[in-house]
């Protein structure tokens, strides 16, 4: 996942963005301003029902933790700008803001596949290894593969975009945000290179993931059918809600990135990423607080306290 991106030559990028009916602009608002309000309430929540629950103090709920942030980090670097340019006429980004825009996205999305990757491994070692457990996902070793995850991430989308970037010669972006592919068809020079380039670095940052998920799921399964009824429906419950979330992130991403480069000519790219950057940063803690018990224990214990204190207070 790369960014060949970018000269000086334009000190702004126009976002050309979905529509300039203003009856559609307002509905679209109100959509999408819905969902971002839910992701910053649905994500926030899960992080401090995590950080005061002192049972929730482990090394799956850290990882979960660790997703919410990336997801409020992806929403944030697009919808707000989003929800101001569906009421404005010029929607002009400056350079410097949509190479910051273009960086953070490409670091998120491939910290999230890669942490995806973790979790899998977390819930393989934690039912096909429990006595091994302690050890090998110990406080230490749970730091440094969040910190492993970043750093790989860097090296692989973000790293490249800086040492290899590309003349530009348009600056009319066919997107809501300045997104690595839409870039790229600002190019001066023939862009199958830098096709095959990303074609690359995503068979690594995603495909690559998804195998290892697909594979320690299927090595999962075959462990929870030994166990017991009342172990496994524990067991099945953690496990869906992780592959809902891989589902969802990997199936719309991978559409993307690996759909034909007629594609890039297209406005599917710009649909395609209201479902990865917009709605699953929305569903990713539904998902999870629906399906994990103690999430939604902690949840309904903070809610009675706030109307308990609410009830105080009038």
């Amino acid at each position: 996942m790369e960014t060949k991106n970018r000269t000086i030559d334009f000190a702004e990028f126009s976002l050309l963005g979905f529509t300039m009916d203003p009856k559609i602009n307002a509905a679209l608002f109100v959509l999408f301003f819905i969902i971002y309000l839910v992701t910053l309430v649905g994500n926030s929540l899960i992080i401090y029902v995590i950080v005061i629950n002192p049972k929730l103090h482990k090394p799956m709920y850290f990882f979960l933790c660790i997703l919410s942030i990336l997801d409020l980090s992806y929403s944030t670097t697009a919808v707000p700008r989003l929800l101001s340019d569906l009421f404005s006429t010029e929607r002009t980004i400056s350079y410097m803001a949509c190479v910051l825009q273009v960086s953070v996205i490409l670091l998120v999305e491939g910290s999230e596949c890669q942490l995806l990757v973790v979790m899998a491994y977390d819930r393989y070692i934690a039912i096909c290894h429990p006595l091994r457990y302690p050890v090998l996902m110990r406080w230490g070793n749970c730091y440094k593969l969040v910190a492993l995850v970043f750093i790989v991430t860097f090296m692989l989308c973000s790293l490249p975009s800086i040492v290899s970037p590309i003349t530009v010669c348009h600056n009319r972006i066919n997107h809501f945000m300045c997104e690595m592919l839409a870039f790229v068809k600002l190019a001066c020079e023939d862009i199958s290179d830098n096709e095959l380039q990303i074609f690359s670095i995503s068979f690594i940052t995603l495909l690559l993931p998804l195998l290892l998920i697909l594979l320690s799921y299927a090595r999962i399964l075959y462990s929870v059918m030994k166990i017991q009824s009342a172990g496994r429906s524990k067991a099945f419950s953690t496990c869906t809600s992780h592959l809902a979330v891989v589902a969802l992130y990997f199936g719309t991403v991978m559409m993307m990135y690996f759909g034909p480069s007629s594609m890039y000519s297209t406005d599917q790219e710009k649909y395609s990423s209201i479902f990865y950057v917009i709605i699953t940063p929305m569903l990713n803690p539904l998902i999870y607080s629906l399906n994990n018990r103690e999430v939604k224990d902690t949840i309904k214990r903070v809610t009675q306290k706030t109307d308990s204190l609410t009830e105080t207070l009038h």
